[in-house]
This record gives structure tokens, C-alpha cells and sequence, in this order.
């Protein structure tokens, strides 16, 4: 009987989860459950990552009380990072990717090194927030900022250096920065120094399934923890969601559904053509130096971030009411652009949603209901539309979507997926990314034989939910009017 600590950090929440594996049967329990929320400093969004530190050696205490662990693995987010001094003391707190500061940023980088030169060599998504846009802000506005820093490290990467004392970067949440080749995966020292970055304080690179280093002693004896090894998992979390994927076929399309949607499907090599890159599409490292070519979309924000407005305006409302408003709305009256930026930054989601409508010459939606539905059908319609976009890239159609993740709990997401794109949603399991976090430290230490025997184990121990298109004419009726709106 193996015991596994699994850390999963969320863009609003974390939470500690104890795996437990017989050689057969996957088992799991909560721990220790934390709100992850980011701290507005003198203008800046930050991220209070000493507060999660906090949480971390929370839960090890808490795990060790519960009888202790073999092996711990850490996943977060993606793209962002702490810098570290000569000391190896962080240099104040990370900054949140949502900060509005690297906005700009790209549009100066491309003066330097055209776009298209940027993706051909490192395979990723435009996003402002990437690591090469917020190091570039540093380096030609806050030079300051970057003089003192040593060591840069991503946040599961610092947290395993508190951890272990060992500063190394994970390949999988590396490959997130816009500075990694994708074919060689290391560095692209040359990118990064004709935009004007310093170089000498990047990590040297491991894969997913290496342990960084033991817990340190120091650590073990204040906790009571034994010296267990630091595994680095897929520490991107969709990396270690993927893993969980209860696929048995080698082609098959995924969406990671929580605050974010990952849209993709498993490569074995980067796909970096003229189609890929006009429909901005990312090649993220996967395990076992798999690719997973996919698109970053606005999830399950829009919904969360709704909520919290009218809940800030005194109304006390369930995600269950306002999946029932949804269903009472009119179907197809307004879309908005999920990825617009009217959406990326927190405050009156469902005011932004009008003004788009209105901006757009559509229906304006009046009622809670009505704002649910546009935002419901615009998720699954963005889904249809880069359904089509990753078949046009991959040259094959496919005929499941593996939605994993928190977002399986969103029955009606899942049925008007199935609708929208037509095809067989399987939903499940709904701990992707932690599981996928527990089993590639049970790969590690020997105890499950490859990713094909890990996806058995998901596939044995998880029921899944399926959905079949029902009414999919009325989505494609419609799509086009969703094509204006979105500006496409």
C-alpha cells in the first residue's frame, strides 16, 4: 500500500489530497482545503504565495497525523514565477497573471522580434501574460527589479524549493513561459536575449517524473515528517489533468474545464504550421515529452466571477439557480467572445456581457437568466469553434471530448458541449488534475508501469458520464450569427 500527497493549486483555491493505491484500486481523501485568492499591492495584483507555504505545511502536518506519505508532487497554474536573490530569498511576491501591467507588452516585443519569428520558435499562444511579456516589462521598465534576482523559478517550482532546497525548473509548466523550444525543450537563450532579458537566472530543466530532492531535515524534524522524496509531476496542472484522461484511444480531444478551458488534444511532436499559428494555437509539454496542442479559453470564470458580483450586490444565488435561470432563458438570443478583454479581469462580469451585447448590435440580455444563457451557449460555441480549428490543424476528426475537471459538475456545460460540437461527451473524473498529480509520482516510484497503465487505473477506478448530442441543428443554425459576434 502506497501513500501519495498530491497538492493542486488553483487560481482561487488549493487543497491537499491523500491518494492511497493498492496495486490496483486508486483512492483519495481531502485533507486539507484553502482559498487561494490574490492581494491587490500598491497597484499591482500579487500573489500571496508565504500564505500558501503557510497552507503547505499545514496539510504535511495534517498528512503525517493521518499516518504519513511515501511521496509528495506539487501542480499549479501555469506562467507565472517568483525571483530569488543571492541569498535565496524570494524577492517580494509573484505577480498575478490577471495584473493589467503586460497588457501592452507584446505589441513592444514584436518591435524587436516579429511575431511570427516568436512562435515559430517557441510554439505558444499569444497571451500578454506569458513569462517572456512579464519578464520584458522587467527588463525594459523595472530593470531594478531584475538586477538583484538569481534564480527564477515558476510557482510549483518554488514551492518544491522550499520544499527540498533543490532549484529547478519542471519541463511541462516551463514550456508555458513563450521561452522554450519545443522541439529541443530547453531555453531559447537566443529569443530571449534579442528581446533584451537576462539569461542567468533560468533553471535548469527536468521532466515530469524526476524527484527534485528529499524533503530537508530541517523541515522533517520541526514537522515530524519523514524524508520523503519531492516528485515533479506535470506541475503545469493541465499536464497533470491530462494524465488523468480515462482515454484507451492514442487521438482523442480533452478540455480541462475550471476557471480556465484547456482545449486540445495529445501530440507527439509540436505542431507549428501556418494554421496552427493563425488560429493561435500553444504546443504545452506533456508527460513523457508528449505535446499538447491546445487553446487556453475562458471557463468557468465568467460563471464564478457573475456569481460574485450579484452576490456583492445582495443577491444570495446558488451555481445550481443560475444553471436553472440559464435553462429558462431563451436559447440563442446574444454570444459574447469568452477571450475578449472585456472578461479577463475581475469586477461586473455580467455588466461587461451587456455592454459587449450592446457594442455588438445584439440583444442586450435583461435578466440573471438571460446573462447565464449568453455566457453558457458562448462557452459551448467557443468550444465548437475550436473543435473545428484543432481538426483543420490535426488533419483528423474526432468523435469524443474528455471533459475533465471541477466543470463535469456543470451538467448543462457538458450537454451543450455534446450539442454544439456535435459528438460523445465523456465526463470524468472530475479530480483530473490531482489524480493525474497521484499517478505520476506512483510512475515514479515504480509502483504503476507507464502513462498507458496510469490511464487504465483512471479508467477502472472513476465513473464517467456520458453525453450524446441531442439537439445539435438548432447550434449550428446559430453558429454564424455566434461568427459575427465574436468578430470572426
Amino acid at each position: 500500500m502506497k501513500r501519495i500527497l498530491a497538492f493542486d493549486f488553483g487560481a482561487s483555491s488549493g487543497r491537499a489530497m491523500l491518494f492511497t493505491y493498492d496495486g490496483g484500486a486508486l483512492r483519495m481523501e481531502e485533507i486539507h482545503r484553502f482559498a487561494n485568492d490574490p492581494v491587490p499591492v500598491n497597484g499591482t495584483l500579487t500573489w500571496d504565495v508565504l500564505r500558501l507555504w503557510f497552507e503547505i505545511r499545514t496539510a504535511l502536518t495534517k498528512a503525517v497525523n493521518l499516518g504519513g506519505f511515501d511521496a509528495v508532487g506539487i501542480d499549479t497554474w501555469g506562467v507565472d514565477f517568483g525571483l530569488l536573490d543571492k541569498r535565496g530569498d524570494l524577492i517580494g511576491n509573484p505577480v498575478h497573471y490577471r495584473d493589467r501591467r503586460t497588457v501592452p507588452v507584446p505589441e513592444e516585443a514584436f518591435q524587436k522580434v516579429p511575431q511570427g519569428e516568436i512562435y515559430a520558435r517557441t510554439g505558444i499562444q499569444f497571451m500578454h501574460f506569458n513569462p517572456l511579456y512579464q519578464l520584458y516589462y522587467l527588463a525594459h521598465h523595472e530593470p531594478e527589479k531584475l538586477e538583484a534576482a538569481r534564480m527564477l523559478l515558476q510557482i510549483p517550482d518554488l514551492f518544491a524549493y522550499f520544499l527540498t532546497g533543490v532549484r529547478k525548473g519542471e519541463r511541462t509548466n516551463a514550456s508555458t513561459t513563450n521561452m522554450l523550444n519545443p522541439v529541443t525543450r530547453e531555453w531559447d537563450v537566443e529569443l530571449l536575449q534579442k528581446l533584451g532579458i537576462p539569461t542567468h537566472m533560468l533553471p535548469e530543466l527536468i521532466d515530469a517524473g524526476t524527484v527534485y530532492g528529499n524533503i530537508r531535515p530541517e523541515l522533517c524534524k520541526e514537522l515530524g515528517l519523514k524524508p520523503v522524496p519531492v516528485i515533479a509531476v506535470g506541475t503545469h496542472d493541465t499536464a497533470s489533468a491530462v494524465v488523468a484522461a480515462p482515454a484507451a484511444e492514442k487521438d482523442f480531444v480533452y478540455i480541462s474545464c475550471g476557471t480556465w478551458s484547456l482545449f486540445g488534444t495529445e501530440a507527439d511532436a509540436p505542431v507549428l504550421t501556418p494554421e496552427s499559428e493563425a488560429f493561435n494555437f500553444t504546443n504545452e509539454g506533456g508527460y513523457g515529452g508528449k505535446t499538447r496542442l491546445l487553446k487556453n479559453i475562458m471557463g468557468l470564470w465568467l460563471i464564478q466571477e457573475s456569481r460574485r458580483q450579484w452576490r456583492r450586490e445582495g443577491e444570495e444565488v446558488s451555481f445550481n439557480q443560475l444553471e436553472q435561470e440559464a435553462l429558462a432563458a431563451k436559447p440563442f438570443q446574444c454570444f459574447v467572445d469568452v477571450d475578449a478583454p472585456d472578461f479577463e479581469g475581475p469586477g461586473d462580469l455580467p455588466g461587461n456581457v451587456k455592454d459587449y451585447c450592446r457594442r455588438t448590435g445584439q440583444y442586450v440580455p435583461g435578466t440573471r437568466g438571460e446573462v447565464m444563457r449568453c455566457i453558457y451557449e458562448s462557452l459551448a460555441m467557443k468550444y465548437k469553434y475550436t473543435f473545428e480549428n484543432l481538426q483543420t490543424i490535426t488533419g483528423r476528426r474526432y468523435h469524443t471530448i474528455h471533459i475533465l475537471g471541477g466543470g463535469i459538475k456543470d451538467g448543462l456545460l457538458c450537454r451543450m458541449t455534446a450539442d454544439a460540437c456535435g459528438v460523445k461527451v465523456l465526463a470524468g473524473p472530475a479530480e483530473a488534475t490531482v489524480t493525474g498529480n497521484a499517478l505520476v509520482q506512483l510512475i515514479a516510484l515504480h509502483e504503476i508501469q507507464d502513462l498507458a497503465g496510469a490511464r487504465e487505473v483512471v479508467r477502472s477506478s472513476t465513473p464517467l458520464q456520458t453525453y450524446t448530442p441531442e439537439s445539435p441543428e438548432g447550434w449550428d443554425a446559430a453558429y454564424g450569427a455566434f461568427l459575427k459576434a465574436i468578430g470572426r
